[in-house]
Order: C-alpha cells, then sequence, then structure tokens
C-alpha cells in the first residue's frame, strides 16, 4: 500500500480550470499522485485517462436509498455507466458510497448505506472490475467519544445498525475506514484547552498520555485517528485500515473564525505530507509503523461551497491556477526552499463588533428574494426599515439588505444562522450605519 497523498478536487466554484488543466496542476504545480472527486464526472475521467494517478469516485448521496431498495439491476446500470467505460485507461482503485451520511439530519438514508455498498461491490465483481475497493467516508462525528483515544466509541444511534454491518463489509473486501479528520474544528472551537502547535502538528515539547494505554501523544491528529481505531476495536475490528479521505487547514475564513489563515493552512498542510510520506512509515501510537494513505483537502479554493467562510478557503491552489502557498504533495521538497509565509494575523479570536452586509456582486432579483427571507424568519428583524422609520433611508435594495442581512445575523447566529445567503453577503468590521440608523452587530 502507497504512502502517497493525494489531493480532493471539489468542484464548487464557478471560476475553476476545466478538468484537462486542473489534472496538468495536480501533476506539475502539487506532484500529486492520487485525486479524489466527489461523483463521476465524465469529463474528469476522461482527463485523467492514461495518467498515473489513482482516482476515487463517488456515488451520489441522492440515489443511495434507491440503489438499497432496488433490485442489483441498478447498481450494475451505475457501474457500467460511471465506471467501465474509463477503465482500464482511467486508474479508478476506489468507489465512495455516498459522502458522510452519517452526519446527515436525513436518518431515513442511514440503515441503507451498507446494503448499497454490498450493491456495488457486488456490481463491481460480477462487472469485471474487482480491483476497486469499495467504502464511505465518515466525519469524525460518527464517535460518541474519542477522549482519551483509548475511549473512542462509535456513537449509539448507529454502532450496533450501521457500523458493525459496515465493518464487516470493509473486513471481509479488504478495504479501508475512510474518515474525514480535520484538527482544526477541535482546535477552533476549544483553542483554550488544545495547543494550536498541537493542532498543527508543530509541537516539540506538548504531549498527551494516555491514562489506560498510556501511549504516549504528540499531535492532535494521532489522537484522532486512534479514537476511530479503538471504536473499530471495541466492535471487534482491530485490523481494519484507515484511509483518510480528507484532511486540511483552511487558509482564509471570516472575521469570528480562529485561526484560518495562510501560515497555519501551509504548516499543517506541510507537516502532515511529512508524516504521510516518511519512509519508513510513521502510522499513529496505537498502530506503529501503518501506511496512512490519504487526500488533501482541497485543490481549488471553491467560491460556491456554503457555509461559513473557511468552507471557500481550503484549496492549495487559487482558481487561478497559482499557489495560496508553496506545497510538494510527494514530501520531497526540502522546506528550506519555501519561501517565507505571511504572519498569522487571526490566532486569537477577533474582539469587536462584526457586521453583515450585501456583497458586492450580489445579483438583484437573489438579493431582493433573500431580503424577503431575512426580513421573514423573525422578531421584527425588518422594522426599522419600513417607511418612515429611523432606516427606511435611502431607498435602496442593498441598503436594506445590509439592514435586514446585519439584524438578522445578530438575531440567529447564536442558533446557527450565518452571513452567508447563499454567497450574497459577506461579514465586514465597518460599521454601515447611517445618521440615527442604528446597525444590529454580533460582539465577539
Amino acid at each position: 500500500m502507497s504512502s502517497k497523498v493525494g489531493v480532493c478536487y471539489g468542484q464548487l466554484g464557478n471560476n475553476l480550470p476545466s478538468p484537462q488543466e486542473s489534472v496538468e496542476l495536480m501533476i506539475k504545480s502539487l506532484k500529486a499522485t492520487r485525486v479524489k472527486i466527489y461523483d463521476a464526472n465524465p469529463k474528469i475521467l476522461k482527463a485523467l485517462k492514461n495518467i498515473d494517478i489513482q482516482v476515487s469516485i463517488m456515488v451520489p448521496n441522492e440515489i443511495i436509498n434507491n440503489i438499497s431498495l432496488s433490485s442489483q439491476t441498478l447498481s450494475d446500470q451505475w457501474v457500467r455507466t460511471n465506471v467501465l467505460p474509463y477503465l482500464p485507461g482511467t486508474k479508478i482503485r476506489y468507489l465512495l458510497v455516498g459522502n458522510e451520511i452519517l452526519s446527515l439530519p436525513d436518518k431515513s438514508i442511514w440503515p441503507n448505506l451498507v446494503p448499497a455498498m454490498r450493491k456495488i461491490r457486488k456490481s463491481l465483481k460480477t462487472l469485471g472490475a474487482r480491483k476497486i475497493k469499495v467504502g464511505t467516508p465518515s466525519a469524525m462525528d460518527v464517535l460518541q467519544s474519542s477522549f482519551p483515544p483509548s475511549n473512542g466509541t462509535f456513537r449509539s444511534d448507529i454502532s450496533e445498525s450501521v457500523m458493525r454491518p459496515m465493518l464487516h463489509f470493509l473486513n471481509r473486501t479488504k478495504s479501508f475506514f475512510f474518515v474525514d479528520a480535520y484538527t482544526f474544528f477541535p482546535w477552533s472551537s476549544d483553542p483554550k484547552n488544545i495547543h494550536l502547535d498541537y493542532a498543527l502538528l508543530e509541537s516539540t515539547n506538548i504531549t498527551y498520555t494516555d491514562p489506560v494505554t498510556k501511549l504516549t501523544y504528540t499531535n492532535l491528529f494521532d489522537q484522532m485517528l486512534d479514537a476511530v481505531v479503538f471504536a473499530m476495536k471495541r466492535l471487534g475490528y482491530p485490523d481494519i485500515r484507515i484511509f483518510i479521505a480528507e484532511t486540511g487547514w483552511p487558509n482564509g475564513g471570516d472575521y469570528d473564525q480562529i485561526g484560518a489563515n495562510i501560515y497555519n493552512a501551509a504548516t499543517y498542510n506541510r507537516n502532515i505530507v511529512k508524516k504521510l510520506t516518511a519512509k519508513p512509515a510513521i502510522g499513529t501510537p496505537a498502530r506503529p509503523g501503518w501506511v496512512l494513505p490519504s487526500f488533501i483537502f482541497a485543490l481549488y479554493n471553491e467560491n460556491q461551497k456554503p457555509g461559513p467562510g473557511t468552507e471557500r478557503h481550503f484549496g492549495l491552489l487559487y482558481p487561478n491556477g497559482s499557489h495560496v502557498y508553496e506545497i510538494d504533495l510527494s514530501g520531497n521538497a526540502p522546506e528550506k526552499e519555501y519561501e517565507p509565509l505571511p504572519k498569522p494575523t487571526n490566532n486569537e479570536p477577533y474582539k469587536g463588533k462584526i457586521w453583515c452586509v450585501a456583497a458586492k456582486v450580489a445579483n438583484t432579483t437573489a438579493l431582493s428574494s433573500a431580503l424577503s427571507y431575512a426580513c421573514s424568519q423573525g422578531n421584527k428583524t425588518c422594522d426599522p426599515i419600513q417607511a418612515g422609520k429611523p432606516c427606511s433611508k435611502p431607498d435602496s435594495l442593498v441598503w436594506k439588505a445590509n439592514y435586514a442581512f446585519s439584524s438578522y445575523w445578530s438575531q440567529f447566529r447564536k442558533l446557527g444562522g450565518t452571513c452567508y445567503f447563499n454567497g450574497l453577503a459577506k461579514q465586514t468590521i465597518k460599521d454601515p450605519s447611517h445618521g440615527s440608523c442604528k446597525f444590529p452587530s454580533v460582539t465577539l
């Protein structure tokens, strides 16, 4: 099993290079030897033909129920259409069924996940594509407990019903447990108790010793993976290999997001590549010497990814093909050759007020419906912009949207409301208030 590091090629951007150019960039610019895509995009699969890159493709979440509940024919048909035409020229090696299914709020799909994996595997076998391993990526929230690592336990709502049959399947087919492991999320939600260097694999003197196993950890990444190892062991599967389906660190984000910057992203990704490509393999404290195949997320900063600003800033490359920071996924580039990185400015939480306003490029029709949405949600959210009220002037759509977005966000942020509105809004630290019209803000 190769310790080479690959890259996740997400496509949620309206300004990304063509598949042909992207494949060129992966090889020449990043020296990637694996790529993971989130569908079975024919243009990308054709661009990868006769190229020495192992490929992972994905069955979309939306069809898992149908594949699971219908006869074998639907699964066969999917494999015939999306896999066979590209073999053997395109090196499809992994087929992932869905993406983070067990983190979805729609629980109706959960019991259908493993049956769909079995059907896809049977189709591959019957149709002569036996080399392809079948799996499914899980986020870290499949664990109910992850600390200390020896206490790693799967969530009680999926442990017996989904995880046990899944592990049985992975074990029988010699496949992998695919996991999305980001140290950024636990660190950014608890920066007081988790040291930044420990999350960046940068620490030289911070260690944690598991009280049960007496294993000593020098970074958060190993801790997270070993929690998964112990959770699998608890269900009787101590030897299933782990594949890092995604890891990475954001190179930018919103004002209310700590630690998302180029310095940290470069530090984390360079350190993880060094660890994962080391020869002999390092593994983790619970599995010393085990190879960890992996994908770094992501190829590009993707401007149409929903959610907080960090979601659009995980790229190794900008959409114009230039590096966000220098990195070599082969692990061969000497670090002393890299240019100095910009110093981080947001490793401490931002203190002050933040407003949410319309982004410059906003489309008028979409802005108008986002304004209506913000005003319909709450508690007198838009009262001050009604005729005759203190914020009714100037009578422009952008002004009203600025007020509505700020008002909505200040009311609903604690309940999970974001300053995004399908890309129509952005955070600002410049007070948009005017005259007697005072805009509500979020204070951090």
